[in-house]
């Protein structure tokens, strides 16, 4: 749908620029970066973003559908081709990498283990060195991949109402009663955790399949408003503070993300839409996942391996490492992009990648 890919683009950049920023200053989350480069400290917050798009990219078809996902096993067959194969590409490419250039986890280099784990994409579940460090995400994803069609289930026969709060309350007393079992990125089962963000993109969806009068809503407006509790606390709390509390901020500002894809989906603001379908925009919308699989292997190996015989620790390294490393990864995403990625998200068997390659109808679900 117009815009999403490019808010989907500029998300996968941002966690490019916050690990550029992660492995080039130490003491994550007081860390010694310069303080106007704080801005660049959240990227759990896109992965969330990340999340709470694809439930609403998802949920989209259905919604116009009376909420039915056209077949359990179609609707996980239709996920594995379009995720599976870039993911195994990369995690081949980051194996290589982790092993003899630079490793991608304080566990040491990836083991038979990482193989086997993180190839059945069980990363969620099981602990193994990971062999690249953005692929938590990708087992969380496939875990709700699992529960959609559930989530489907209980939004066409209930309501959003009780779809979120089947979603929400379980993590909420969670939080309430053991503190102390919050888990934060790196830790195994983020998917129930995670969940919540999901479904208010699965609720958020509903909004383009609604009346016309409830689409031309400002929801825009609203997405302002809801962000503003979360902004404040932020600034009221710090950075820091915000960082190690995401238990509770995930929470927090999975609606607003929800109503801001609502609005852009929707066709308003009109600004931000204009800047979203740019041409350069939606090229990276284009290969934006291919992004995420392979830009820190070659973020590590920049700060790591190279900048240290050029630069010195800091922020010579990080401005060193925007020079080299960020155009090195969106040009080497572009690239995987044309052989692992766009042929499965444009076509929908061997036979289509092998005789057409290029051709056939884009997946709209991103």
């Amino acid at each position: 749908m117009v815009g999403l890919d490019g808010l989907r683009g500029l998300a996968a950049l941002y966690v490019v620029l916050f690990h550029c920023w992660l492995y080039t200053f130490p003491g994550y989350p007081d860390s010694s970066a310069p303080p106007w480069l704080r801005g660049l400290m959240f990227g759990r917050l896109a992965v969330v973003f990340f999340l709470v798009l694809s439930g609403f990219s998802l949920a989209l078809s259905p919604a116009r559908h009376g909420w039915r996902s056209g077949g359990v096993a179609r609707f996980l067959r239709r996920r594995a081709w379009r995720i599976l194969p870039p993911y195994w590409a990369a995690l081949a490419m980051s194996l290589l990498v982790s092993l003899f250039v630079v490793p991608a986890s304080h566990f040491g280099p990836p083991t038979g283990r990482s193989v086997l784990v993180f190839g059945l994409v069980a990363q969620d579940m099981i602990t193994a060195p990971t062999p690249n460090g953005a692929f938590w995400s990708i087992g969380v994803e496939a875990e709700l991949y699992l529960l959609f069609p559930l989530l489907l289930l209980v939004r066409r026969r209930c309501n959003a109402v009780v779809l979120a709060a089947c979603a929400l309350l379980p993590v909420v007393v969670l939080g309430l009663t053991a503190p102390g079992a919050n888990p934060v990125e790196g830790d195994n089962w983020l998917a129930p955790h995670l969940a919540p963000v999901f479904v208010a993109g699965v609720i958020g969806a509903g909004v383009v399949a609604a009346r016309e009068r409830v689409r031309r809503m400002p929801w825009g407006w609203f997405a302002v408003l809801a962000s503003l509790p979360v902004l404040a606390v932020g600034v009221v709390k710090g950075s820091v503070w915000t960082v190690d509390h995401y238990f509770w901020i995930d929470l927090a500002v999975a609606p607003a993300m929800a109503l801001l894809l609502a609005s852009v989906a929707t066709g308003g603001p009109g600004l931000l839409v204009r800047v979203l379908t740019t041409r350069p925009v939606r090229r990276l919308g284009d290969f934006s996942y291919s992004l995420y699989l392979i830009h820190l292997p070659v973020v590590l190996t920049v700060i790591r391996r190279v900048a240290p015989h050029f630069t010195s620790p800091g922020l010579p390294t990080f401005c060193f490492t925007l020079a080299v490393a960020l155009p090195v990864s969106v040009l080497g995403a572009w690239l995987f992009s044309l052989v692992f990625e766009l042929p499965f998200k444009r076509n929908r068997s061997w036979k289509a990648v092998g005789g057409h390659r290029g051709r056939g109808t884009a997946d709209a679900n991103g």
